[in-house]
């Protein structure tokens, strides 16, 4: 009898463990549970043949919750083996293998990388068990995906202490991201110290006043901003910082654009005398580095002193956002394209960067820069990085140079992440944690021999609007633990909710560090869906749905109020005001969504050109979803369109009697979005043959700053179709000028 149970015993906790889902993020690629448990012992006895700058590492991790001692004794609790290759069919210098037994735990890897990567997994354990004191037994076996794992940081915009860098290396180390790309040079500042030209920092370090509020605003703050930059020294400690956490620091220096900065200090590198000044507003500008021998002479010099910096295998030469206004009206640059045979401004650009490039190769580098990079030719080495969308990426994995991937819509940090009237202000879009979680990086264009050269996948935290490390902490997480499980290539979208737990499992370890992470994912979410007779909305929470309260009334929910059961149907214009309660008390923000219904919400529409990747939310449906977008806030309610018309066609199902139709765009220039140049209005009865009933220009479009209210009469169709006609070309003297305008346009309303 005694022996039955022992083994039903056996069977019972082998079954349990079987089937429990570790708190780990990233997750890794294999677990397996086996018999027993590793009792954590009070002295933590180490081998004294582990990695020593990674075993204080986990020394100083866990130091608080457990004794360490290094023994020579065979009776040791953590023991590294070092791999020869071809041990295992995993050749990866970041495999590890971790062995948790009931008499000690084993780490074998075959570089002190990996040693490093299985200690993460080791101190989440350890997280998860330390109160029961024992951990149960298992194999894990374990590998990323993907080689660049990475997360950016601007300090351009808005400075930070190297020791708040340090503390942004340490999260990327926690979670397995493995590159810090240090955002050093921008039009507002120069964060950086070239001894050869002093009057970068001295110049270039600081601004007179910053902008403030939303885009839209124009407003400012008044206050000089800097001098703020890092010493050569401390460039050094940050590098080595990260090297001890196997983390490669790549810098970026941007060029030939967003050289404002730059241009304060040295204005004979710019085509035009300035005077300069660092860029007080955020955008883009005008003024950018002149392609002639004295300007490549000085971003050579400052390149030899950033390589000297950085022994990172790529260095980052942006090449993003550069207008060709002054190159256009720049006898110098006129003559440089006749004389090496170019095309346009456009072959001047690859022109430049290929110039970079043979010198960065000569001193044994490779450079990345962002996917304007590929404008008038690629750079015979270079590697993208694909911002605007995931074409960058495919068109560079194609003609078989590297990528990595890091579209706005997906990993651009800097975006709302929850419902943007309950968010700190940001700089727009709408990126919850789900759509992170959701994202592949090997987009299914490339077949299997191209998808090698996507080495990877970024975040990227822009500071525009970010004034401090405590909002920078809440920008990041919980959107990281996505980011590096994306990366580690073990995320499954089909399992999202349960990678929420744990996240929300995680939030433990983040209050013990006193980070300052974002909770919108307590909040009470909604999603517009269409039905039968138009529109209904969805509620949704992390938590138990029972525990939402909403209201109809636009009265704040409490207690009281009615509990969410099913979808809401919305027939009539009116607020829905949602909050998460629990044991009689509110725990989220309160989250308000207005409808305002028309003869178009909810029917069936379609769109002859799509919007752009990174502000597509929702689709074509977001413009009959029946709310009408915040002008002040790009967040998930507005499509945008780059150098395309919106040429969307309405069925209301039925003939329809209507008399007005609405719609509004955006004015914000800094940001390259201009008002509409036109907008046509036409009917149909069989959608096949349409007539146009109305049609206005640019200067009633302005008049009404984009808020469009036509009289088209009385009317009666089954179609409509709206063509609103994109300003086209930037023109000279506005932000962008010479590049593709946006267009940005909400909702779409008859009456």
């Amino acid at each position: 009898m005694q022996r039955f149970l022992l083994i039903f015993s056996v069977l019972f906790s082998s079954l349990f463990f079987s089937q429990t889902r570790l708190n780990l993020i990233p997750y890794p690629q294999k677990v397996e549970f086996e018999e027993g448990e590793f009792l954590i012992p009070e002295n933590f006895k180490l081998d004294e043949n582990l990695p020593k700058e990674e075993t204080e590492y986990l020394k100083k991790r866990l130091g608080s919750d457990l004794k360490f001692k290094v023994s020579k004794t065979a009776e040791v609790s953590l023991v590294y083996v070092k791999l020869q290759k071809s041990v295992y069919s995993k050749q990866n210098d970041e495999f590890y293998r971790l062995d948790i037994t009931p008499k000690q735990i084993i780490i074998k890897s075959y570089t002190k990388q990996g040693y490093f990567l299985a200690l993460q997994t080791l101190i989440q354990l350890f997280e998860q068990y330390k109160n029961s004191g024992k951990i149960p037994a298992m194999k894990i076996e374990d590998e990323p995906k993907f080689a660049w794992r990475g997360m950016h940081l601007d300090v351009c915009r808005h400075f930070f202490t190297v020791e708040e860098v340090k503390q942004y290396i340490d999260y990327l180390a926690m979670y397995k991201l493995n590159t810090f790309h240090w955002h050093l040079t921008d039009d507002q500042g120069w964060r950086i110290e070239i001894k050869k030209y002093p009057k970068l920092t001295e110049i270039g370090s600081k601004r007179k006043e910053s902008m403030i509020g939303a885009y839209v605003d124009n407003t400012f703050d008044g206050k000089p901003y800097g001098p703020y930059f890092y010493t050569q020294n401390q460039i050094k400690d940050v590098v080595k910082y990260a090297a001890e956490r196997h983390i490669t620091v790549v810098p970026e220096i941007e060029m030939p654009g967003h050289a404002l900065a730059a241009l304060s200090a040295y204005p004979e590198l710019a085509c035009t005398k300035g005077p300069f000044e660092a860029a007080t507003k955020w955008g883009v500008f005008d003024d950018v580095f002149c392609p002639k021998d004295e300007t490549f002479k000085f971003l050579e010099n400052v390149l030899d002193e950033v390589m000297i910096l950085f022994p990172s295998q790529y260095i980052h030469i942006g090449g993003d956002e550069c207008p060709k206004t002054r190159w256009k009206e720049c006898a110098h640059c006129q003559e440089l394209i006749k004389k090496n045979n170019l095309k346009d401004e456009h072959g001047l650009q690859s022109y430049f960067i290929q110039r970079i490039e043979k010198y960065v190769n000569s001193k044994g580098r490779k450079i990345i820069g962002w996917d304007e990079i590929l404008e008038g030719g690629l750079a015979p080495n270079a590697a993208v990085m694909s911002w605007t969308g995931v074409n960058g990426g495919i068109e560079a994995a194609k003609t078989g140079h590297f990528a990595v991937m890091t579209p706005g819509s997906y990993c651009y940090f800097d975006h709302y992440q929850g419902d943007p009237a309950t968010e700190p202000n940001a700089f727009g879009g709408f990126t919850p944690l789900d759509k992170v979680y959701s994202y592949d990086p090997i987009p299914t264009e490339l077949n299997v021999n191209q998808a090698k050269y996507i080495k990877g996948v970024q975040a990227n935290l822009w500071t525009e609007y970010i004034l401090d490390f405590k909002q920078v902490q809440y920008m990041i997480f919980p959107r990281l633990f996505a980011l590096s499980e994306v990366g580690w290539g073990t995320s499954d979208p089909k399992n999202y909710k349960e990678f929420e737990g744990r996240v929300i499992n995680e939030f433990k370890v983040l209050d013990k560090m006193d980070v300052n992470y974002a909770k919108s994912i307590y909040n009470v979410s909604g999603k517009v869906i269409p039905n039968n007779n138009g529109i209904s909305y969805e509620l949704s929470t992390s938590q138990n749905l029972n525990g939402i309260r909403y209201t109809l009334d636009e009265t704040v929910p409490t207690v009281n109020s009615q509990i969410y059961q099913n979808v809401l149907p919305v027939s009539k214009s009116l607020t829905i005001k949602s909050a998460y309660f629990e044991n009689g008390q509110v725990k989220s923000a309160v989250s308000s969504q207005t409808f305002t219904v028309s003869k178009t919400t909810g029917k069936k529409i379609t769109l002859e050109q799509q919007p752009s990747e990174n502000y597509s939310f929702g689709g074509a449906f977001t413009l009959v979803d029946g709310i009408i977008g915040n002008q002040r806030q790009l967040g998930k309610t507005w499509l945008g369109f780059q150098g395309k018309d919106v040429i969307a066609t309405i069925d209301f199902g039925e003939k329809t009697q209507f008399s007005e139709v609405y719609f509004n765009t955006l004015d914000n220039k800094g940001s390259w979005i201009h008002l509409a140049k036109s907008a046509q209005i036409f009917v149909s009865d069989d959608g096949m043959d349409f007539k146009m009933i109305k049609e206005i220009g640019k200067d009633e479009i302005l008049s009404a700053k984009g808020k469009i209210r036509l009289n088209v009469e009385n009317q009666n169709s089954k179609y409509i179709k709206i063509k609103i006609e994109n300003a086209g070309i930037i023109p000279a003297g506005n932000p962008g000028a010479d590049s593709k305008a946006w267009l940005f346009v909400d909702e779409i309303g008859v009456n």
